[in-house]
This record gives structure tokens, sequence and C-alpha cells, in this order.
């Protein structure tokens, strides 16, 4: 059911964007499934204009676009950063193409609410928009540096890279030790067997 809703607003994005359409008319047959855990789990088929339609095979799909609940304010508001956090599972050059796609698409939705309410306001609620985007992305980063720091420097469930490198260094030192002196005692054993 959400996957027919979910296909409206995709196509609408890509009709205005012929471009877009053009380039996906290549993968034409081809599936991917979006997965958001636990909240979104579409498969959807790439049809030959171009568009998205729901895939109603039961087979696996061509390639799966994994992206955590956190890193969706940061896709919307086009963050780099976010784009990077994708997890690709499949065909990796389908699911490449379909996030530079992704990246280049530009939904004008101050223009799209010009039609409806007018330029000014819809400038400014676009403009709002835009802002509140940034800064949940700005906000769920800085949450998550934080809280990465807090549990590596304040409370130590997490180690940082350097000291479990500096760790490991020193189980390696330990356990050099630990063979010399073993060698050391067999040597001892040896020579006190042999008076």
């Amino acid at each position: 059911m959400i996957e027919s809703y979910a296909t409206l607003p995709i196509n609408h994005v890509l009709r205005s964007e012929s471009w877009a359409c053009k380039w996906l008319q290549s993968y034409e047959g081809k599936t991917v499934c979006l997965c958001i855990p636990p909240f979104v789990n579409i498969k959807l088929i790439v049809l030959a204009n171009g568009e998205f339609g729901i895939s109603s095979g039961s087979h696996e799909a061509d390639t799966t676009l994994t992206i955590l609940p956190v890193n969706v304010p940061g896709l919307m508001a086009h963050d780099e950063s976010a784009y990077d956090e994708i997890k690709i599972t499949g065909d990796t050059l389908f699911a490449e193409d379909l996030i530079t796609i992704c990246k280049n698409l530009k939904l004008n939705l101050e223009q799209e609410l010009g039609k409806y309410i007018g330029d000014i306001p819809a400038h400014r609620i676009a403009k709002t928009g835009e802002g509140f985007l940034q800064w949940q992305a700005n906000l769920f980063k800085n949450l998550s540096d934080s809280i990465g720091e807090y549990l590596a420097e304040e409370k130590p469930l997490v180690t940082k890279n350097s000291a479990s490198r500096h760790f490991s260094q020193q189980i390696e030192v330990l356990q050099n030790d630990l063979d010399q002196l073993e060698i050391r005692i067999n040597r001892l054993i040896q020579k006190s067997k042999t008076r």
C-alpha cells in the first residue's frame, strides 16, 4: 500500500527532470529495494519510460539501498556526508547511478507551492523548509558526535582508535616477553636435567 504512495512523488520529480528518466531507461526492468529500517521496505522496478513502478515479484531486488533514519534529513538537505552513509547491497553500478541521480535531482518546492499559494508565501515556506532540514541534519550529526565523544571520554564504553592500537601493541610486547621467558625457562630446565 505504501509503495503506491511512494512512487507518486518520486515519479513527479522524475517527470520534471527528463534527463533522469532518460538515464533510468537504460535500467528498465531492474529492481531496487529502498530500506529505512524499521519503517520502510519498498521494492520498486524501473519502467520503460524511466519512472518507477511497484515491483510485485517475489524475487530478490537487483540492488538494495539501506538508509539509517538519522540520515534521512541529511539526504533531504542534499548533505554529501549523508549520501556516503547509504549501505549498498547487490548491483553496485545501478545503486551508484541511483544515488548520483538523487544527488542531482532538484525538487523545486517553491515553484510547485507557488502554483497554489502564490510566489511570495511559497518562497518563504521553501526557505524555512530548507533551513529546517539543514538544522535537522546538523542536529543529528552533532548529537551523534557528542554521544560518541561522551562514550569515549567520559564513560569509556567505547575506545578511541589510538587507545586500542596502543593496547594491542602492549599485548604484542607482553606476548613476546612471555615467549622469551618460556624459552629461558625451557633452557634452564634442560640445563638442570643434564647436570
